[in-house]
């Protein structure tokens, strides 16, 4: 008797997911396989009955393949997944979610996660092997520049493996805004102006029409004490601050500087009571800063102190813009004169943007979040837990940090034309962040904790991020304790123990002293590296990326470069030298431009807890990811809710607002 199976296959949402070309599936089951069967295509939801002489058992995987037929070309076809039904009344549902580009046969596992351990059937332990042997050619690691977290193997954007690729939509989208920003520069005749500013006020017409609530703010209250401290507790760069319970050495700040006569609060007194606070920007030291339209530019490394005030404001109260004292290199004071205390305050500014954009941006949310793609995608197969749990969190990482490389950090791309910390001093500076790492650092309530910070007020990044890492937690300890359930099971997995190795080797460089584990040994370590890294893709990095342009827009509250040195002496600056240290009206330019663009949220926008793509089947999965989402769903109303009384909303830790990947 004739068993008959009913495949029904689902395209996938890009809009040329389709396909012309004829399409065969073969059932391989338990006990046996069906024949090489034509499916009904291209229409999407069609079934096709895949005839068998008996049962072939609980089916494990199926193979599919396409060929173009006589009067159509070869084209690409994007499955989203296939369904089968048995006789016997079970559903099989075989997650796809990529693209199928040549006639190849390829292989799809029923969507139950397996461990390695698991896999009982050859059939399934072959499909495994043969997976990740062609995955370790498709993703080879490269090294970019000695010293910084490992990269993909990859010439160009069409060198990547179609599967991480961007889809039509989203290089659409990504190619027409930056165009339109650079056009709108060209038509005003700005783009390559080396001409400096004479007015400040003219700054506001570079972008004029696409200020935000926040970039208009900032334009009006940049030069503000309150206003600068605020910034390192929920702007761009909120996890540089740290509480300061001893000067450094190199910060020889007194009472007498600070005019506080005896029988006052000492600074040692302030310090104990916890209300001083250190900005320290070492990395920087001794950078050679880059040359810019054939003009050397300027790069400090200051060191700030802040004291939070009895209305709980963080105001500067010291600023020394280099590392090292002495006669040349003041410290300036709120007492100083205008020009003199803002320029000082400028040229802290322009170290925060390098900061910010190359150690707290680039390194610790790019590049980590690729070691964690390429890793996954090299060592683990789609069948596996963990890989159904992170994959949705590596969507186009490769290809955005491949036109970063190719764009922004590159030979003649925007850091070496236009940014101070542009050339040699780049991979400088990404050196001595890398090497800094700490495993602590990358886990929100162990860097909260180290930093000091716990209970500073209107801290808006830690309140929001604490309660976010919880959720996450939370989420990926359900998930990973319904496939894990003992130490051993977690010490036996060679997949997962190979990933978090070659993390390890390619991220961390093998540095013991990180902190970062290089093999997981029970089921508790492995829920928090997991979620640190889907935190790192997700809410990491919509917290130092979304407001680039909200505090970069104005941009003399981030100069990306400065055109002359620090005052040597106080009482030498003035409004005229100001604007001749600001970057020249070409550079002001790119670099907004750049902002707006890395800013702004992409057409194709996926938050935080939406999975377009279901990759789990079984029911616990599912139903812990809608308790996911619920749960981010309430912390976004509360964080609505908290902003309304807020003068500068503080929304970078929304969930609603938040990209699931590292994808802009």
């Amino acid at each position: 008797m004739v068993t008959l199976y009913k495949v029904t296959v689902f395209n996938g949402l890009p809009i040329d997911a389709r396909t012309t070309n004829d399409v065969f599936i073969k059932l391989v089951g338990t006990y046996g396989k069906s024949d090489r069967t034509k499916l009904k295509m291209p229409i999407s939801f069609t079934s096709t009955q895949v005839s068998c002489p008996v049962s072939i058992g609980k089916l494990i995987l199926i193979k599919l393949d396409k060929t173009a037929c006589f009067v159509c070309l070869e084209d690409d076809w994007f499955p989203a997944k296939v369904k089968v039904e048995s006789p016997d009344g079970e559903t099989y549902i075989f997650p796809i979610y990529r693209w199928i580009t040549d006639r190849k046969v390829h292989r799809f596992r029923e969507g139950t996660a397996l461990r390695a351990c698991d896999d009982s059937h050859p059939d399934g332990r072959d499909s495994r092997e043969q997976e990740l042997k062609q995955r370790k050619k498709d993703y080879r690691w490269d090294v970019y520049a000695e010293g910084i977290p490992g990269i993909m193997k990859a010439k160009n954007v069409l060198s990547l493996p179609s599967e991480v690729r961007f889809s039509l939509k989203k290089n659409i989208d990504f190619g027409l805004t930056a165009a339109a920003g650079l056009a709108e520069l060209t038509l005003k005749g700005i783009a390559h102006s080396k001409d400096n500013w004479t007015d400040i006020k003219d700054i506001n017409r570079v972008f004029s029409n696409k200020d935000t609530k926040i970039s208009k703010y900032v334009q009006e209250h940049w030069k503000e004490d309150a206003f600068f401290g605020y910034q390192y507790l929920n702007g761009v760069n909120p996890i540089l601050i740290q509480r300061c319970t001893a000067l450094p050495e190199n910060l020889p700040v007194t009472d007498e500087m600070l005019l506080r006569p005896d029988g006052q609060s000492s600074l040692a007194d302030e310090m104990k009571n916890g209300d001083i606070f250190l900005l320290d920007y070492k990395h920087l030291d001794g950078v050679k800063a880059n040359i810019v339209h054939g003009k050397q530019q300027y790069l400090m490394a200051p060191l700030v102190l802040l004291q939070k005030t009895p209305d709980d404001k963080l105001m500067p109260i010291a600023i020394q813009l280099k590392q090292t004292p002495s006669d040349d290199n003041p410290i300036f004071l709120p007492t100083d004169s205008e020009y003199d205390w803002l320029t000082a305050k400028m040229f802290v500014r322009s170290a925060d943007f390098s900061e910010h954009q190359l150690n707290v941006h680039l390194l610790r949310t790019h590049l980590l979040a690729e070691v964690f793609a390429v890793s996954l995608l090299r060592n683990v197969p789609m069948v596996h837990p963990l890989y159904k749990l992170l994959l949705p969190h590596t969507r186009y990482t490769l290809e955005i940090n491949l036109l970063a490389r190719n764009l922004l950090i590159s030979k003649d791309g925007f850091f070496d034309k236009h940014v101070a910390s542009g050339g040699e001093a780049l991979f400088t500076i990404l050196k001595r962040s890398t090497s800094s790492i700490t495993y602590k650092s990358l886990c929100m309530q162990d860097d909260i904790v180290e930093r000091g910070m716990e209970d500073v007020p209107n801290y808006h990044y830690r309140d929001d991020g604490l309660k976010l890492w919880d959720i996450i937690q939370r989420f990926v300890e359900g998930v990973l304790s319904f496939y894990y359930k003992s130490n051993e099971q977690v010490k036996q997995d060679s997949e997962l123990q190979k990933w978090i190795s070659e993390i390890f080797e390619h991220g961390f460089l093998s540095q013991e002293s990180t902190g970062i584990p290089k093999g997981l040994s029970s089921v508790a370590e492995l829920v928090k590296f997991v979620t640190m890294v889907l935190f790192t893709c997700s809410a990491r990095h919509s917290s130092v990326n979304g407001g680039q342009f909200d505090y970069g827009g104005w941009m003399p509250n981030t100069p990306i470069s400065l055109q002359l040195p620090p005052p040597t002496t106080k009482g030498t600056t003035s409004e005229a030298t100001m604007l001749k240290t600001l970057p020249d009206i070409g550079t002001s330019a790119e670099g907004m431009a750049v902002l707006w663009v890395l800013g702004k949220l992409p057409f194709d926008f996926v938050p935080l807890g939406e999975f377009p793509e279901e990759h789990f089947s079984e029911e616990i999965p599912c139903q812990l990811i809608k308790d996911f989402q619920g749960e981010l769903e309430k912390l976004s109303v509360a964080i609505k809710s908290r902003n309304i009384g807020l003068d500068i909303r503080y929304t970078y830790m929304d969930p609603a607002l938040m990209e699931n990947s590292v994808a802009i």
